[in-house]
């Protein structure tokens, strides 16, 4: 049987095959909020014995009737690539990462239990912003936000925060949620303590390692990140015509240029905006980082496909964690009227 290495806390080692709904450790399912929210817990405690959760427990059953569609005045979310276990795969690397810090800095460098817990609520919600609320215009999908989706989420967690005591807290979550976004320069984001930039560092590192390490990552690229630009308005500029401002022309397009995206984006964030705060993860693996692995893996895997020309390489078949019923077929539906209507060929859509 084929087998990747299992990385266990403490530097224990074990064969194992990873799972779909999995962390890069295949120890937590991030599919289920309750697997998230313990394992989440489980970490803090290590480092923050003596705090309590009580807000952490409440911060999770309201993230989960958030996206479930459940909470008064919400959709649910009904993204595929932007769903329920992306933020819970996100939020758990977001932990890692503080406990990773807290285990190496000094008493004075501590970020503390509320600061810490205040990172796990805004990391839970720095997607909120794709969820459509009741009370506003009628929108297909909550995809079309995505230009301006980090906004909604701030907006959200400043709303937020007051309702579980956190209050004090609520400017700054606003602020600090943008370093997972791109709507702001980062280095125009103001916060008055360079432990809150510790934060934002956190969650722009966790956003894009999560993602990239994720094990289905490269067929969540082509099937539902592209769909997701699709109707964001992103991969084709209806206003500058099919042929003048085409960023992705398909999923596999898409695909094409992530390796371009990795090195002059995503590293440029993660050495130089996010000043390496991934090394954190390396505290708790004994000097190895299971996101950067896979993220490598990953593409690896992807410039054989490319260099092969072979797609059909990419044939993992992922779970979608949203309150569509068929999310994939109902999000491909509105992609292949939404390309009709700019007069684009159908066939630039991938499919399963």
């Amino acid at each position: 049987m084929k087998t990747v290495e299992k990385y266990l806390p403490g530097g224990r080692w074990q064969p194992a095959d990873r799972r779909n709904e999995y962390d890069v450790t295949n120890t937590v399912k991030v599919s289920s909020v309750a697997a998230v929210r313990d394992a989440v817990c489980e970490l803090y405690r290590g480092v923050f014995p003596t705090a309590s959760f009580d807000r952490l427990w409440i911060a999770f059953h309201d993230f989960e009737q958030l996206f479930d569609g459940r909470l008064p005045g919400y959709e649910g979310c009904d993204t595929v690539y932007h769903d329920r276990q992306h933020t819970l795969d996100m939020t758990f690397a977001m932990a890692r990462l503080v406990v990773g810090y807290e285990r190496s800095a000094t008493s004075e460098e501590h970020i503390g239990a509320e600061r810490a817990m205040f990172g796990i609520v805004v990391a839970l919600l720095h997607d909120s912003g794709y969820i459509r609320r009741n009370d506003e215009p009628r929108r297909a999908n909550g995809a079309e936000f995505t230009i301006w989706h980090v906004s909604r989420s701030a907006e959200l967690i400043g709303a937020y925060l007051p309702k579980i005591g956190l209050g004090h807290w609520a400017a700054t979550g606003s602020r600090v949620v943008h370093f997972t976004g791109y709507e702001l320069n980062l280095d125009d984001i103001e916060l008055d303590d360079p432990k809150d930039s510790l934060i934002g560092h956190f969650l722009g590192s966790a956003d894009l390692m999560a993602q990239m390490a994720d094990r289905c990552y490269l067929e969540k690229c082509r099937d539902r990140l592209y769909s997701e630009f699709v109707l964001a308005g992103i991969s084709i500029n209806a206003a500058a015509g099919l042929t003048d401002n085409v960023l992705y022309a398909s999923g596999i397009d898409l695909l094409r240029k992530t390796p371009g995206f990795y090195q002059h984006m995503a590293m440029t964030r993660l050495d130089r905006n996010f000043n390496r705060a991934y090394r954190y993860i390396e505290v708790l693996y004994d000097g190895r980082n299971p996101y950067m692995e896979f993220i490598e893996r990953n593409l690896r895997y992807l410039d054989r496909v490319i260099k092969r020309d072979d797609w059909s390489q990419l044939r993992r078949k992922p779970p979608c964690f949203t309150v569509l019923k068929d999310p994939l077929n109902s999000v491909s539906a509105l992609v292949s009227r939404r390309l009709a209507d700019l007069n684009a060929p159908a066939s630039a859509l991938t499919t399963r």
